[in-house]
């Protein structure tokens, strides 16, 4: 698909990483990815960096506050969704159960914004673009490619997400398990998973998938790095292979080589 001009309203466009040790994450991720990036001022000694492949931006980074360390909360990536009126839906939100985390408020010179925190726990944000539309780089590698909610409640998530979005629900067997894609007119946005007695204490979450030509490449190269491989390459059939790894700084992604054939050898 190469370079993107928009991002259609709830579909996810942008990924940022909050990190207990941005620079560290960023060594990470630039050598992982072959990322450039743009460090902007935001406070003392404080920056927002962008990311970016071949000059175009495709994800952010930002080291974590001192008071959110102190509340031990982990590095993660959070994602976000285009939508028309931040503050239409985040009303809407609220109705439908979530809590307003942060905002909404103007980012200057890019857009507004509003963080969520949805009734079965996972954290989003919702983004409505201005100056800045988000990920500009689009089904290729080394970008984010897909979205996965780890749910401890499938049927209210579907509930929620289907009432705040429009998202149409599509439910496929998967080894011994129900599987749901939400969708757009008939095509997957995201995908949810129902968590089992296996996942432990690990709280609902949204996962970020990079798009990679070589998940047993990158998952090698993502050790030689300093992170750690949580989940080894895996072959699912029909979607690709997959790994699920940990940054330096703690926070948790996973990388994906897609059978779809949707993704350019760029």
């Amino acid at each position: 698909m190469a370079i993107v001009k928009n991002s259609p309203p709830n579909t996810f466009c942008w990924a940022e990483l909050c990190s207990s040790d941005w620079l560290k994450a960023k060594a990470f991720y630039l050598q992982l990815f072959q990322w450039t990036s743009i460090d902007q001022p935001i406070g003392a000694d404080c920056y927002y960096t962008i990311t970016r492949k071949e000059s175009v931006d495709v994800a952010a980074m930002y080291q974590m506050m001192a008071s959110q360390q102190a509340e031990g909360i982990p590095s993660h990536w959070l994602p976000y969704i285009a939508v028309e009126n931040v503050d239409e839906k985040t009303t809407l939100a609220s109705a439908l159960g979530a809590e307003v985390i942060h905002g909404p408020h103007d980012v200057p010179g890019a857009g507004r914004m509003v963080m969520l925190q949805e009734p079965g726990g996972a954290i989003f944000a919702l983004w409505q673009g201005k100056e800045h539309m988000g990920t500009q780089r689009k089904l290729e590698y080394n970008v984010p490619y897909w979205h996965e909610l780890a749910s401890r409640n499938a049927q209210k998530s579907r509930a929620f997400y289907s009432g705040l979005f429009g998202w149409e629900i599509q439910i496929k067997p998967m080894d011994n398990m129900d599987y749901t894609l939400f969708c757009i007119d008939d095509k997957p946005v995201a995908g949810l998973i129902e968590m089992t007695q296996e996942w432990g204490e690990l709280p609902a979450h949204w996962m970020i998938y990079f798009a990679v030509a070589n998940t047993n490449n990158v998952a090698q190269q993502a050790t030689q790095l300093g992170g750690t491989v949580c989940v080894p390459p895996t072959d699912v059939p029909g979607v690709g292979c997959f790994s699920v790894i940990t940054d330096p700084s703690g926070a948790v992604f996973s990388v994906l080589h897609s059978s779809a054939g949707d993704v350019e050898a760029r």
